[in-house]
């Protein structure tokens, strides 16, 4: 496991692992999944374990890992702990060699994305990822293939949106988002965040709320026995 530096923005700790199946409280059921998706997911999900560490969460018994509509993860305080203060935004992605994962504050939604840095892409699945001038670009620039696709992958993990958010349509040179591209090592790198939107609610969010308006109301309440 190493530290990649990060750019200039919003606290942030991005690090990266070689691949190779772990044990991880944050894993998932994969059921009957391939064993290279079993080392991708079990990796990622360790690294992320390593970030929380480095970032100062100590007990990780109290956070669980959920899934939005849109399959995007997202750290949750576990129910019963009512613990309702933000935690980190996150992304996991993988490559053919290893997985790195972006840890933001919460005021900012993050996405990060990473392939082997000398890795080609076919011409003929070019006009998948852009159109029109991008696309003219692209095949006149083919070297900047693998750029474009993790820089387009990063921003759709920020939005949050995964594959609703369709690649043609995102504009490398108008993201609506803060984006970083850069080399590690081996890795070409790509980092998006934007402003955090509405995350998803749990039930003990709803109470905590609900307790606190009948509290600045003035109203009278006492506990039974």
């Amino acid at each position: 496991m190493q530290e990649i530096p990060s750019p200039e923005g919003p606290r942030m700790l991005l690090l990266r692992c070689t691949l190779e199946k772990k044990q991880s409280i944050f894993s998932e059921d994969l059921g009957r999944a391939s064993e290279k998706r079993i080392i991708d997911h079990t990796s990622g999900r360790w690294l992320l374990e390593q970030a929380l560490i480095r970032w100062g969460i100590s007990d990780l018994s109290q956070i669980e890992v959920l899934r939005d509509d849109y399959r995007a993860p997202y750290l949750s305080w576990i129910p019963g702990c009512w613990r309702n203060e933000p935690l980190p935004s996150i992304s996991i992605a993988h490559c053919q060699s290893a997985a790195v994962v972006a840890l933001m504050e919460p005021s900012s939604w993050v996405g990060i994305d990473a392939e082997l840095a000398n890795r080609g892409i076919a011409e003929n699945a070019f006009d998948m990822m852009a159109k029109g001038d991008e696309l003219a670009h692209l095949r006149e620039n083919p070297q900047l293939a693998i750029e474009m696709w993790t820089a387009k992958e990063a921003i759709q993990k920020a939005h949050r949106l995964g594959m609703n958010l369709n690649p043609r349509d995102i504009k490398i040179s108008k993201p609506e988002m803060e984006l970083q591209l850069f080399i590690d090592d081996d890795l070409q790198i790509a980092l998006a965040w934007r402003k955090a939107g509405e995350m998803p609610r749990s039930a003990e969010d709803e109470l905590l709320d609900k307790t606190r308006r009948v509290i600045k109301s003035g109203q009278d309440f006492t506990v039974g026995c």
